[in-house]
């Protein structure tokens, strides 16, 4: 058995899995506003599932960001800036007094859905966070790839192709920040392009959708569409896993797909766009599985 962590900027999501990967707990409390009482809570946690168990877990957590491999600092966590310049692993492990494992929540999504989710059955897998930013990670053979500089997978921070059906014009900018991906099609870009303060679950589920409606929907799948252009030319995965809150919204795959298809220079394209078997939750399942054995 082993503890799974999720450390997000809203809730801290956890679960116990037994050696078969079936949840013994699972249960979630409010994310604390800064790091020191984050920790506390996560101690909290644990301790209380020591009782039940009467035994210390190894504990895996996932978290926005990643860990500096040269100075052991959490780095790029955009949704909890408070997590930036911590040292959440070694801090864990000094007040657990256990192993504890760390790593990016898009790389325990994506190895979660590859180990015994919805893309078990494929090789090279990409997972995609959809949610207030945008994530991701990917798999290969069942093994994380994090890359030297830790930044595999993070297509979100890639400047959003601007070709063909140039309806994207008036949004290109100098600033190459302005023109990442994720300010096209994540959820909080969505609602600053939107302009009329709604939440993106609201923009995509209006019963009575007038023309300004659906051409901006239309739009966000041309975007969603081209964001992956540059994603297949140079990953060419086997399975895509649509994650994160967003993605409950998607319920176009196929169309999206064939948009892909458009903008790429082949006629057919093998890559299976897939939901998560394990849906918002798949995350904090792949954190449990931190540690069990070598998944780098």
């Amino acid at each position: 058995m082993q503890i799974g962590i999720d450390l997000g900027a809203t809730k801290i999501e956890y679960v116990v899995l037994s050696k078969n990967r079936k949840e013994i707990i699972r249960s979630r409390v409010k994310t604390p506003n800064n790091y020191r009482k984050a920790i506390k809570e996560i101690k909290n946690i644990v301790l209380s599932i020591d009782k039940i168990f009467k035994k210390k877990l190894n504990v895996g957590i996932c978290h926005p960001g990643s860990i500096d491999k040269n100075t052991g600092l959490v780095k790029n966590s955009t949704n909890a800036k408070w997590l930036n310049k911590k040292k959440l692993n070694l801090d864990l492990k000094k007040i657990l007094k256990r192993n504890v494992f760390c790593e990016n929540d898009a790389n325990c999504f994506t190895l979660s859905e590859s180990t015994d989710g919805s893309a078990k059955h494929y090789k090279v897998v990409f997972g995609i966070i959809l949610g207030s930013g945008t994530g991701g990670g990917i798999v290969i053979n069942k093994k994380i790839l994090t890359g030297s500089n830790h930044l595999a997978g993070e297509w979100g921070h890639m400047a959003i192709p601007i070709f063909g059906n140039l309806e994207d014009k008036k949004f290109i900018q100098k600033n190459i920040k302005k023109m990442e991906i994720e300010t096209f099609v994540s959820g909080k870009g969505l609602e600053k392009l939107y302009k009329k303060k709604l939440s993106a679950h609201m923009i995509f589920n209006k019963e009575n959708k007038n023309k300004f409606d659906r051409k901006f929907i239309k739009n966000f799948k041309l975007r969603l569409a081209r964001s992956l252009v540059n994603l297949i030319y140079t990953l060419d995965p086997d399975a895509i896993v649509f994650g994160g809150g967003l993605s409950n919204e998607i319920t176009f795959l196929n169309e999206l797909k064939s948009l892909l298809i458009k903008n790429l220079k082949v006629k057919n394209l093998n890559t299976v766009f897939l939901k998560p078997d394990f849906g918002d939750a798949s995350g904090v399942r792949g954190a449990a599985m931190l540690g069990r054995k070598s998944i780098y």
